[in-house]
């Protein structure tokens, strides 16, 4: 088996463009799309446009309003495992307009203890690469990532935490760690429990992981780029996107890069290029979907890389 992701609250997204967002005042939508999202699933989504094989994709799915979910995984060729769960999946709302975008994420379905044991049957086999990414839903342990790590250690997987908060803390302290991390600079800030103002802050903090046993720490830091660390060094990439229609879901777009990159068994410069190719390539359009192989493998070439520190 290759590649499965998680996604333990997922969610319709509900993207609304408007002009310009002002508080208080009644507004007209230039226009509204509504994809099937939570952020194991974005990642889903651009690795199906970037493999042939189908991409597993397990977590709770709510059972009133599913259509939309199995439509694409239809039309994605994905691997459907979702365990179904009585109630309706959560709306994530993003209010875009031209300075930025508004994000309303609505609580999830409340998870069953019975329904994580049937999913956490689906995660525990012999996946190559595994993605854990986004939120919990209610009355879900915080620990639910960690228990996820131990289930797939027999099984020498790669896994990828993409989590913030509670989640985040309890992957990074589980005694199984993470193959790879992708904080952004506030969600490590969070972490750290301080205000991480300079790359040197951000460096050193992510050089704490890995010696905690975490192989490739990869931190997002919006227009100002990522951060690649792993026992060879430390790589900045960043590139300046030809066109901007939203950046929701260009971290998971990132994530599906680094992943896809891990499948090659890529040097740290290709997983860069490679994951930032895949966020700029989707930063061009609305839903998670990448581009030809063409257009993204050309971003690819066109990625600045730093090289700040090389290990000896």
């Amino acid at each position: 088996m290759s590649i499965i992701t998680v996604t333990l609250n997922p969610a319709i997204d509900q993207t609304i463009q408007l002009e310009q967002l002002q508080v208080g005042e009644v507004h007209r939508a230039q226009s509204v799309h509504y994809t099937a999202g939570g952020k194991g699933i974005m990642v889903a989504s651009c690795l199906a446009d970037w493999f042939e094989e189908p991409i597993v994709v397990t977590g709770l799915l709510g059972d009133e309003n599913i259509g939309i979910f199995e439509a694409m995984f239809e039309y994605k060729g994905m691997d459907d495992q979702f365990i179904r769960v009585p109630g309706l999946n959560r709306t994530n709302i993003k209010i875009v307009d031209h300075d930025c975008t508004t994000d309303i994420n609505l609580p999830g379905i409340a998870a069953s203890e019975s329904a994580l044991t049937e999913m956490m049957g689906a995660v525990a086999q012999d996946y190559e690469v595994a993605i854990l990414s986004g939120s919990i839903p209610p009355l879900c342990q915080g620990t639910i990532y960690a228990e996820i790590l131990e289930a797939l250690a027999p099984h020498d997987t790669k896994v990828i935490v993409d989590a913030s908060g509670a989640a985040l803390k309890a992957a990074l302290a589980a005694p199984v760690k993470p193959y790879c991390v992708k904080p952004n600079f506030v969600e490590l800030s969070e972490y750290a429990g301080r205000t991480l103002t300079t790359e040197k802050d951000v460096i050193a903090e992510a050089k704490k992981l890995l010696a905690s046993g975490i192989r490739l720490v990869v931190i997002s830091m919006g227009s100002d780029g990522a951060l690649f660390i792993d026992e060879t060094g430390v790589i900045k990439a960043t590139l300046i996107a030809p066109k901007v229609m939203t950046t929701v879901g260009a971290g998971d777009a990132m994530v599906a890069g680094i992943a896809s990159a891990m499948r090659e068994h890529a040097s740290l410069e290709r997983i860069a290029r490679l994951a930032t190719a895949f966020a700029v390539s989707k930063l061009g359009s609305i839903g998670p979907n990448l581009p030809e192989h063409e257009v993204v493998e050309a971003f690819a070439v066109q990625v600045t890389i730093q090289t700040l520190e090389v290990s000896s």
